[in-house]
């Protein structure tokens, strides 16, 4: 059985962004990326705010996080420059004392609080020690080969997306995962059997990814006249 106190909420965040420069840190509407997700933890009344922690290496970042008085775990440079390596990315894997992590995208504005408790109080009545934000989708897929992968519907003659199977898309938002596996390069799970990691729905808009210029205008904008 798990526990709330067992449970590290982390957020990891850095300046080098290549697409959107400082995206973390560049004004949105009156704030930024970082203090909005931030933000959101720190007035929580479910998460425990000393179970919240900020993985960051730049000192403007340091900052914020320091006006929420939340906890911050100093990445190195390393940590920060690298893409490749899940153990030195996730360099805090055995250097906090959580049993779990659930680890948050801090790109997605309009990812609201309640969806972050509810994931954690889905995972916290599973048994199994893994799970992932996806999306829903009902449509048909071709693999590189031009060759169709979504099974096609039983009646069917015409693209009906009502009537397709449903599949699942990454939502790359929320992460659910044991501290202990990363050391063994796995986290969530292998990815191979079912609910390895358990599949956690989300809504597709609420997940809007800021990678590109054009995303983060859009967004801000949404969110301006939203907000």
């Amino acid at each position: 059985m798990k526990e709330l106190n067992d449970i590290c909420v982390l957020v990891s965040a850095r300046l080098n962004s290549q697409r959107v420069p400082q995206k973390m840190v560049r004004p949105f509407h009156n704030s930024n990326l970082f203090e909005i997700c931030i933000s959101k933890l720190a007035n929580s009344n479910f998460i425990p705010k000393q179970n919240i922690i900020c993985s960051l290496y730049d000192k403007e970042l340091i900052d914020i996080a320091n006006k929420y008085d939340l906890n911050v775990f100093e990445r190195s440079y390393e940590s920060a420059n690298n893409d490749n390596s899940l153990q030195k990315i996730y360099e805090w894997h055995d250097k906090i004392p959580f049993k779990y992590v659930i680890l948050i995208n801090s790109c997605q504005p309009f990812l609201k609080i309640e969806t972050i408790e509810n994931f954690i109080k889905r995972f916290l009545e599973i048994n199994e020690e893994g799970m992932f934000g996806v999306i829903k989708k009902k449509n048909y897929f071709w693999n590189k080969e031009g060759i169709m992968v979504t099974p096609w519907p039983e009646d069917q003659t015409i693209l009906n997306t009502k009537a397709v199977e449903e599949t699942y898309e990454a939502a790359h938002s929320l992460y659910a995962s044991r501290l202990d596996t990363i050391k063994d390069d796995i986290f969530m799970g292998t990815f191979q059997e079912k609910n390895d990691p358990v599949l956690f729905e989300m809504d597709e808009f609420e997940v809007f990814d800021i990678d590109y210029e054009w995303q983060f205008k859009f967004a801000e904008e949404y969110y301006k006249n939203k907000y």
